[in-house]
């Protein structure tokens, strides 16, 4: 019998409660030793003032057992509340969420009946670090923030999970034609790391094309792995098009907590009708019997599930004249897959999950230490608001100030050049970029003091500076962008 295993376990909102008590029928039925601790978080803890979701006490909880099973929660829109699951997978460092999608054809409607691929997606930094900025009446700014460890870990990750559970090929998707430089990383760091991988394929595609051709022949793909906005974006279509976003779960995986959950959200309008499908968390608990090495529960409860789906036993949301046997609640298909437990899939390969797979076997992944690379200041970046005039007279104003060894290099709007030698028709919001770059031949190396200098002469002539942006070199590579037409 498999050691108990301490796990947190929360309800959530909407349909949460609903699917959750189905869920864990299912998992003691079938055999799972867990010792559940419950903690409340979400809605009604969002309403007691707490603007993340979740307590004091529930933290602790979660840093105790390691292990977190959780259900859809509801955030608040405005006020100023943050998504728990945001910021849940960061504080704890899961930096790895894994999303399988996979098709049930013919029981459950698709297009796509060879789809079987895995989603990795980076869980903690790009436009999801969160830090967004009012700069002006018309701008507004959202940092997006890539590392070079967050890239190692989630591409090492990606490949370790490729090997330990047989996938053949690892694709990498971004956008670095036109990110050349975040971007840019992911993609450098994706064809080293994978140098070190000779037996699985590699391939790369922009975006935006990838994404087409996953919603038109998801069959090309294995394992993805890809950027945090990118991978929300395309689990959610890779779900739709296997069938159904309501039968997806994943897993949230890090080095020291793991989250299964869930793809779908609380889905208020059902709550309480006892029809909603607990499949999406019943497959995040299976991701999550595997993590703790209870592989032989995990079979039981896939294999049963697979043989409800085939014996037509649907909730709503997936059953179909003509395909579907019966229609059932929540509560009467958790029912049909415990009665089949121990029961294997007919039309489905049957599935079995050992210990060598298990995620433990792949998270603690390593990033690269590096010599520390020669940085040098070379320039500064100074956004103003500025709301009236053009761009020519607003470059003539502020190239008249000394920055010595600093000097005025362009002026840019909304990312494009504007002056010197700006084109007329470009749309001009009110905030501009200055660059100032070290001046070729002075012999004097910038201080910090000469920028401190350069803003109070943008102070002084009556200029609102809401930004800075320090320019480096990094062992004489430019650590900046060039502007558009620069």
């Amino acid at each position: 019998m498999a050691q108990t295993t301490p796990i947190t376990v929360a309800y959530g909102d909407g349909i949460g409660p609903e699917i959750m008590d189905a869920t864990l029928r299912i998992l003691e039925a079938a055999g799972a030793q867990l010792e559940k601790e419950i903690i409340e978080i979400g809605e009604k803890v969002y309403t007691r003032g707490v603007k993340n979701g979740i307590e004091a006490g529930a933290w602790d909880s979660l840093r105790r057992t390691k292990v977190f099973l959780k259900a859809p929660i509801t955030t608040p829109q405005g006020g100023g509340y943050v998504s728990l699951n945001v910021t849940t997978r960061k504080t704890l460092g899961m930096y790895a969420n894994v999303r399988p999608c996979q098709a049930y054809y013919p029981f459950v409607a698709t297009k796509h009946p060879q789809m079987d691929l895995v989603i990795i997606r980076e869980n903690e930094e790009d436009l999801y670090a969160g830090i967004e900025y009012r700069q002006t009446e018309q701008v507004y700014h959202c940092l997006k923030i890539v590392s070079r460890p967050g890239c190692e870990k989630i591409i090492r990750y990606a490949f370790e999970y490729a090997h330990a559970y047989g996938r053949k090929k690892v694709t990498c998707l971004s956008k670095d034609n036109i990110m050349k430089m975040t971007d840019g990383l992911f993609h450098r760091v994706f064809d080293e790391i994978g140098n070190e991988y000779p037996d699985i394929q590699k391939e790369h595609y922009i975006i935006d094309i990838g994404s087409a051709l996953l919603a038109d022949v998801p069959e090309r793909f294995d394992v993805i792995v890809t950027l945090n906005l990118y991978g929300d974006i395309i689990s959610d279509i890779a779900a739709q098009i296997a069938g159904s976003v309501g039968m997806g779960g994943s897993s949230n995986i890090g080095d020291h907590c793991a989250m299964f959950e869930a793809i779908h959200g609380s889905a208020p309008d059902i709550a309480g009708k006892g029809i909603a499908n607990p499949s999406g968390l019943l497959q995040g608990a299976i991701l999550m019997l595997v993590h703790i090495g209870q592989s032989d529960v995990a079979t039981r409860v896939q294999n049963a599930w697979l043989r409800t789906i085939e014996d037509g036993i649907h909730t709503g949301d997936i059953y179909k004249e003509g395909v579907s046997q019966q229609r059932v609640g929540t509560k009467a298909f958790a029912d049909a897959v415990i009665e089949r437990l121990g029961q294997e899939p007919q039309h489905f390969k049957a599935v079995y999950y050992n210990n060598s797979h298990a995620d433990t076997t792949v998270s603690s992944v390593k990033t690269q230490t590096r010599s520390r690379q020669t940085k040098e200041l070379v320039g500064v970046d100074i956004f103003v608001d500025w709301p009236d005039g053009t761009a020519q007279q607003f470059g003539d104003a502020v190239s008249q100030f000394n920055g010595s060894p600093l000097k005025l290099q362009m002026v840019s709007n909304r990312g494009v050049k504007v002056y010197p030698d700006g084109m007329p028709e470009t749309f001009c919001s009110d905030q501009w970029r200055c660059r100032f770059m070290h001046e070729q031949g002075s012999g004097t190396p910038i201080q910090k003091e000469h920028i401190s200098h350069l803003l109070m002469q943008f102070h002084q002539g009556g200029f609102d500076t809401t930004k800075l942006e320090n320019l480096y070199t990094f062992d004489g590579v430019p650590g900046y962008s060039m502007g558009q037409g620069e």
